[in-house]
């Protein structure tokens, strides 16, 4: 992996959407840290805890609360804050949550996106737009192939469907508007993520932690489900890389999928089983015949283009990941503070993709 470079993001600008979310207050954090001048908007954290609350992640930047359906108050932050770097993280992005509120779900995916990319149009100075989407914008046949960039977008749930539709409007936004303005624009499709501080409803391993540390049986509706798994700090790392190289050689806009090699792909099963190392006697039950919405059941993605055009390979193998993940769990659970915890993986990422880098060189 190619590390961000602290000497290109100090002092830039950077307008980042969505940054109360899950990975918006992890980057939002790295940012800071990097010296960006971050300004956010993003709705006020939907959920509680969170980690944009316990990790202080407003106290660094220029935060606001704003929702992007909203054009009006969006397009003003946005030209107000001068960005030479857009960073598009807002979004509804809970897949149940897409079957109770289908109607949000696109406003906020689609018509949110295109809100936010409209605002850049005749805004001086601005020179990267990166929007974040998802794996799940293939339309997926349940194969045992990885899905490249150039295949077909769909969507069965809401969720997938509105991130689909956001590629679309992207591209249009590109093509039609943006790249005779010099703004490179892109999209990031990134697979499944973990870390510390994610507390949305049916989280994986949130609820893991939190059942196993009060005693309680953790129960799984889908165990043989696959997916590209990958600690919240490899997508990061890639949208960061690929802001840079977007700055540098605009030609190479486009959308990009950033995971695990295919192989890697693991399921929901075997991600437990992981995690429980940290908690040896903890208890799982297992409810595959349940009655729940549908949500796919294989998924892969191709990232030559990623290795190949931006040098992004991950760092963090699986097991590092969950491992990761599961220390940060048990040490909020025990009192750490979740700025230092969120500072130390960071830290401890920055060292192990130098050491790799170091190898390779």
């Amino acid at each position: 992996m190619a590390l961000p470079d602290p000497h290109f993001w100090r002092g830039k600008r950077v307008v980042l959407t969505g940054h109360t979310g899950f990975k918006g207050s992890w980057l939002a954090l790295w940012l800071q840290r990097l010296g960006a001048q971050v300004t956010g908007i993003a709705l006020p954290p939907a959920i509680e805890p969170s980690l944009f609350a316990l990790a202080g992640v407003a106290s660094g930047m220029d935060s606001h609360a704003c929702d992007v359906r909203d054009a009006g108050a969006t397009a003003a932050l946005i030209q107000a804050a001068r960005p030479d770097i857009l960073l598009h993280l807002a979004a509804q992005a809970l897949v149940r949550a897409s079957y109770a509120a289908p109607l949000e779900t696109y406003a906020t995916n689609v018509m949110g996106t295109a809100h936010v990319l409209d605002a850049l149009r005749g805004l001086p100075g601005v020179r990267v737009a990166l929007v974040v989407t998802t794996d799940k914008v293939y339309r997926n046949l349940e194969w045992v192939y990885p899905y490249r960039e150039d295949d077909a977008l769909g969507g069965h749930d809401p969720y997938s469907a509105s991130k689909a539709a956001a590629e679309i409007v992207t591209a249009s936004y590109r093509d039609a508007f943006l790249s005779a303005q010099g703004v490179a624009v892109a999209t990031a499709r990134a697979g499944n993520v973990i870390g510390g501080g994610d507390w949305a409803p049916e989280r994986l391993l949130p609820d893991a932690a939190a059942a196993w540390s009060a005693g309680q049986t953790l129960v799984l509706r889908n165990p043989h489900a696959t997916r590209p798994w990958q600690h919240v700090l490899e997508p990061l790392a890639a949208y960061l890389r690929l802001a840079q190289v977007l700055w540098e050689r605009p030609g190479s806009a486009g959308a990009y999928n950033f995971g695990p090699a295919p192989q890697e792909a693991a399921t929901v099963g075997c991600v437990v089983e992981m995690a429980r190392s940290a908690y040896p006697t903890a208890p799982v039950r297992y409810e595959s015949d349940a009655k729940h919405p549908h949500e796919a059941g294989l998924l892969a993605l191709d990232t030559a283009r990623a290795r190949s055009l931006l040098g992004i390979t991950p760092c963090w193998a699986l097991p590092e990941a969950v491992g990761r993940t599961m220390a940060w769990y048990r040490g909020y659970h025990a009192g750490a503070d979740a700025r230092a915890l969120c500072l130390a993986d960071l830290d401890a990422y920055e060292q192990a993709c130098g050491a790799v880098q170091e190898t390779a060189l």
